[in-house]
């Protein structure tokens, strides 16, 4: 394939930490060492020094509703640089005015389904009542990818999300996780206490991610200590939680580490829980397992591909009761040698299945479908064909 200008537009970026930022950072990565002139668009934070030689700054704004967040506000001169195609990947500011460039400019627009957006109406005041009555969000959500020349989902699971949106086509390309940045990741003091059961949790402490039901497992688990990694407008709530269960003196909250520093805490722990219901993907997933850490986790949406249940951990279903489950499931390999260590062995090869390099490829492939060039590494029944069999009955463990 011919060397292509690629924009890459996405409302959320570094300094961010998220698995939008990951899945850009790996595309754009893997996108200019096969010499591709990528730029990656992202909003602009105050006092914020680029390192990366492939991001442009659009102008942003505090959001009112979420202090840490930033807007993007450009303007028509901020975008005097045409490119081949547009690739965004949020569907805010940013994805929007990056659509409306490739209309203007006559090039194509592959969008990716990263977020389940109407899971995060609550971040605007009034929506969720408007959603719940019109399907607004949906309905916006669905015009916004059914005019993108083609959608990319990172799970099967999502399939029937973005066909709900009325995108027949959709493909799934999961994202690739970079072993190597995690594996070299230099040696810390541990921060749980010596003679604990090791618990992680990593993420953006926010109510959809439901932190809370990873307290509450860790409640029956007494002989464990957790560590949360991540910052978020949840934080107080999940610790005056902690204090409600009796757990606060079993619990690290330690706030936003260097992604350079993540597989040390991954290295270090011996269970991984998770329950959110709210992922596209979950990367921190495949980073746990990679690292050879079994996970627990609710199962629902993009979680669903995300652990091989009985092989790499297990999925419980959602609900009132995925507490009580992730502590069952918990409980047992921890109580278990032999078994943790069949997990941590399927884990580090569940979690190495998908790597940035095979992503980037199945990417061009897509990217060569919309531009009419030849598509000699077009992946039959994947990449192109929008012949993906989604998941359609969740491998719970009860």
């Amino acid at each position: 394939m011919r060397p292509l200008r690629i924009g890459l537009f996405t409302d959320t970026f570094l300094p961010d930490q998220n698995g939008i930022v990951t899945s850009v950072s790996l595309l754009s990565d893997e996108l200019r060492a096969r010499g591709h002139d990528v730029e990656v668009v992202a909003p602009a934070f105050p006092e914020l020094h680029d390192t990366r030689p492939d991001v442009r700054r659009a102008p942003s704004v505090r959001y009112l509703f979420l202090p840490t967040y930033r807007l993007a506000w450009p303007t028509r001169k901020d975008f005097e640089r045409q490119y081949d195609l547009v690739h965004t990947h949020t569907p805010l500011t940013l994805g929007l005015a990056g659509a409306r460039l490739a209309r203007k400019w006559r090039v194509p627009h592959v969008a990716t389904y990263h977020t389940h957006i109407e899971a995060y109406t609550h971040y605007v005041p009034g929506l969720p009542g408007l959603q719940r009555r019109t399907r607004v969000v949906t309905r916006v959500m669905g015009h916004y990818y059914r005019r993108a020349d083609a959608v990319i989902t990172p799970t099967a699971a999502m399939l029937d999300v973005t066909r709900e949106m009325g995108v027949p086509n959709a493909v799934v390309i999961p994202t690739g996780i970079e072993p190597s940045v995690l594996r070299s990741a230099p040696p810390i003091t541990s921060p749980w206490p010596e003679g604990s059961r090791r618990l992680l949790t990593v993420g953006r402490l926010a109510r959809e991610k439901r932190f809370d039901l990873v307290l509450d497992a860790l409640a029956g688990l007494p002989d464990a200590h957790l560590v949360v990694l991540g910052e978020g407008p949840e934080r107080g709530h999940l610790e005056a939680h902690a204090q409600r269960l009796g757990v606060a003196g079993r619990v690290s909250f330690l706030g936003v580490q260097p992604w350079t520093e993540i597989g040390a805490y991954y290295r270090l722990a011996e269970l991984f829980l998770f329950a959110s219901d709210t992922e596209t993907q979950g990367l921190v997933l495949q980073e746990a397992q990679l690292m050879g850490v079994p996970v627990v986790a609710v199962g629902a949406r993009g979680t669903l591909d995300g652990v091989a249940p009985g092989r790499s951990g297990f999925l419980v279903a959602p609900g009132d009761r995925a507490g009580a489950a992730l502590t069952r499931h918990a409980a047992e390999i921890l109580a278990d040698a032999r078994l943790w260590t069949r997990l941590s062995r399927g884990a580090r090869v569940f979690g190495s299945a998908c790597t940035p390099g095979s992503v980037a490829e199945r990417v061009l492939e897509v990217y060569a479908g919309v531009l009419g060039l030849p598509r000699e590494l077009a992946l039959p029944g994947e990449v192109g064909s929008g012949r993906v069999t989604p998941r359609n009955t969740p491998a719970y463990d009860r």
